[in-house]
């Protein structure tokens, strides 16, 4: 255990060049410095912050969404069908000559079977008062945490210089607003993890546990490596938009449109000032640049800049397909419905009902197709978090 322990904290990896472990662990009296057993403490906070998110759910949420008329609803259910159960467990929707057969093995109508799918898809997804209780909550954390994090930053020189990030590095004092803020979303982002395996699971599960993972992975290299100053700046610019995603998705459950498209719009906007502009040439540009001039590059500077460099590459990607629904907001008035919802509509059933109905009574019996519905697009409804 002590050889795997020296070689994980090697030194060579984790600190510049003639810089030790010892040195750091004395830091001058009245200071100290950051150690990765500090963050321990994230793991309790966790569940406490699961408690105050069940206890902000029941208690003000709910009772916000009441008063918007927001219900939970009762999801139709499938009939009970083993055959037909057996062949969702590989695949939720099968295609049109799977559908054809189980057809015939089970003498019933193709559409039939297809209502059966979509049916048996929408009972496992969550409902509009739970995602309205989820976003509520985000929207209050992020809130929160994005205001301490400005009136910490606001007074911080290195904010305004940002290579006051890299001088005296690492020997630098860890501050009560550094540790706090740190603490704080770690344990949002450990909550956010455990709460995926009590929570209704979506089809975004892996990707939403990959994402989790990766963000406290960087999160707790940052504070090893004494790079804090650089860090909260990170964390700060990515929690920007989110609050204005948040607001956007609760008009949504609460169908007030103009509010969810104006909403979007802005988000567009923020998104792209904090992670197209600042994060790319105000912060990555110290890190690349300001570090390499003051500090120097080592082994885990190479591997910081390179997740920098991809999360920049994944900016770029999101914007992309926000650009195309922000686009659409604007010139047709209302968010278009795009493929990555993670919900089908909600009256779907009800429209198939009552285009059925419609038919029988229909002069020659055949099939009209309903008004495709443009609701509002899966990235407001989605719960798709993008950090």
């Amino acid at each position: 255990m002590n050889s795997l322990s020296a070689w994980f904290w090697s030194e060579s990896f984790w600190l510049p060049p003639n810089v030790t472990w010892a040195e750091l662990e004395h830091p001058p009296p009245g200071e100290e410095y950051p150690r990765a057993d500090q963050l321990l403490s994230c793991l309790p906070l966790a569940f406490g912050v699961l408690a105050v998110r069940v206890l902000f759910e029941r208690l003000v949420a709910k009772p916000c969404a009441n008063i918007l008329q927001i219900q939970a609803g009762e999801s139709r259910r499938a009939q009970p069908n083993a055959v037909l159960e057996r062949v969702f467990t590989s695949t939720t929707s099968p295609d049109s000559r799977r559908v054809e057969g189980l057809s015939k093995q089970l003498d019933w109508d193709v559409r039939k079977v297809q209502r059966w799918f979509r049916l048996r898809r929408n009972q496992d997804k969550p409902s509009t008062l739970t995602k309205f209780c989820e976003s509520m909550w985000r929207l209050t954390f992020y809130t929160c945490i994005f205001t301490y994090a400005i009136r910490y930053l606001w007074v911080s020189p290195w904010m305004w210089d940002t290579r006051q990030c890299w001088y005296n590095y690492p020997f630098q004092t860890l501050s009560a607003g550094q540790y706090n803020y740190y603490v704080a979303e770690l344990a949002f982002y450990w909550s956010l993890m455990f709460s995926q395996f009590t929570d209704i699971k979506r089809k975004d599960f892996l990707i939403m546990f990959v994402h989790h993972l990766a963000t406290i992975t960087l999160i707790t290299f940052s504070y090893c490596n004494n790079m804090l100053r650089i860090g909260t700046m990170v964390m700060c610019v990515h929690d920007a938009s989110d609050i204005v995603l948040e607001l956007a998705k609760l008009a949504n459950y609460a169908k007030y449109q103009r509010i969810c498209d104006t909403g979007f719009v802005v988000f567009s906007i923020v998104f792209f000032i904090t992670r197209l502009v600042i994060y790319p040439f105000w912060i990555i540009y110290s890190v690349l640049v300001e570090s390499w001039e003051i500090v120097g590059p080592y082994r885990s500077w190479w591997l910081l800049n390179g997740l920098l460099l991809v999360l920049q590459s994944l900016h770029v990607f999101w914007f992309y397909l926000i650009a195309r629904i922000a686009i659409k907001a604007i010139f047709k008035g209302k968010v278009a419905k795009d493929d990555r919802s993670d919900i089908e509509s909600s009256s779907e059933e009800e429209t198939d009902t009552n285009v059925r109905s419609r038919n029988k009574s229909h002069p020659n019996g055949s099939e009209q197709s309903p008004k495709k519905d443009t609701g509002t697009n899966g990235f407001v409804k989605g719960g798709t978090k993008d950090h």
